[in-house]
């Protein structure tokens, strides 16, 4: 496939999503199940823990012990679940910003190859997903936990004032209100400034801060329409997550039995098993949505703020050497070769003739 590098709007950008997503469909999903594999793996051997705690296991402990047993497992399930995940997820977002990089310039690759070349900068990839971790998550959580003691402690000051429960009850129903707000605001505005870090680590072959920084940057002039993809993406996974669910169920309620009181436990966990394999077929198939288009407006941003398109031709064309390669030595002549001195011109002796 020919590379066709011009600056793009939206609707072409999502066409060219389209247009990548069905041709390599199975490249990308690929791709993309391996951490959803991960998480389904762990999910499938708590529930195991669980179902022998619950058949055999609550029987050969004391209700106290129990707990701390529970407890402990709990714990190490997250101690060794989200490290996993985490190397997962960001292996896995690289790897797709570099399928979706060579294919979209007209080159070819594998699943094998995509992470095969991301393998060796791990640690950034995963240093990134952690710094973007912590502007996205963390930064709005610390600042909704700070204003929630504040507010608790102004409550507690009112109420010494004689402020009714009334009143400070729905007090604390706007103010949870507008943080909520607020939060939500902030995860999508910093989600779009550092949506363009992956495709910028890896096609730069920079590092995780310096990706934020230039996400930062590259974003600049293209927020309303990152928006707009997140918003269709939300819409679109929701329509799919509707449209698998709800025949499911259906299908579930109409077998002969499961509205009996002997079976509402089964249908439950059955219910449980579906909503969630679901959401794992959903993810799957949309995540690949989001790492094709945001490759498209990294592109689509460097050739409107820096002319990629016209650096790209003039390395097609051999006239500049491509990133990260090294140009060809100097020639230097043999050092066995002797070159003849030109003769100095000589002046004429004082009183010789001229």
């Amino acid at each position: 496939m020919e590379s066709n590098l011009r600056p793009m709007s939206l609707g072409e950008i999502l066409d060219r999503t389209a247009q990548l997503y069905r041709t390599h469909f199975l490249l990308f999903l690929g791709i993309t199940i391996i951490p959803i594999g991960v998480i389904v793996v762990l999910a499938c051997l708590v529930g195991l823990v669980v179902a022998w705690w619950s058949t055999a296991g609550a029987d050969s402990v004391s209700e106290a012990a129990g707990y701390v047993l529970v407890a402990i497992f709990v714990m190490g399930v997250l101690l060794v679940a989200l490290p996993v995940l985490l190397a997962a997820t960001a292996l896995a977002m690289a790897a797709m910003s570099h399928a979706a990089s060579r294919i979209h310039l007209g080159q070819t690759t594998t699943i094998r190859d995509a992470y095969k070349s991301v393998w060796h900068k791990g640690w950034r990839y995963i240093g990134l997903l952690f710094l973007e971790g912590l502007f996205i998550g963390a930064v709005p959580f610390a600042v909704y936990i700070m204003f929630l003691f504040l507010f608790i402690g102004a409550a507690a000051l009112s109420g010494s004032a004689g402020a009714g429960d009334a009143t400070r009850g729905v007090l604390f129903v706007i103010f949870l209100i507008l943080i909520i707000i607020a939060m939500v605001v902030y995860v999508y505005w910093m989600m779009i400034q550092l949506s363009l870090a992956f495709p910028s680590c890896v096609v730069e072959q920079i590092g995780a801060w310096t990706a934020i920084k230039r996400s930062w940057n590259l974003s600049n002039g293209t927020k309303g329409r990152i928006l707009v993809l997140y918003l269709l993406g939300a819409v679109l996974g929701w329509l799919l997550s509707m449209g698998v669910t709800i025949p499911m169920l259906i299908v579930l309620a109409l077998i002969p039995g499961m509205n009996d009181p002997q079976h509402a436990q089964t249908a439950s966990v059955v219910m449980l098993i579906i909503v969630y394999g679901a959401g794992f077929v959903i993810q799957a198939l949309i995540r690949p949505i989001y790492g094709i288009s945001l490759v498209l407006f990294y592109y689509d941003q460097r050739i409107r703020q820096e002319g990629f398109d016209i650096e790209w031709m003039m390395q097609q064309a051999g006239m500049v050497a491509a990133p990260g390669t090294i140009s060809a030595p100097a020639l230097e002549a043999p050092h066995d070769v002797e070159f003849p001195q030109a003769s100095k011109p000589t002046s004429p002796s004082f009183g010789e003739s001229q």
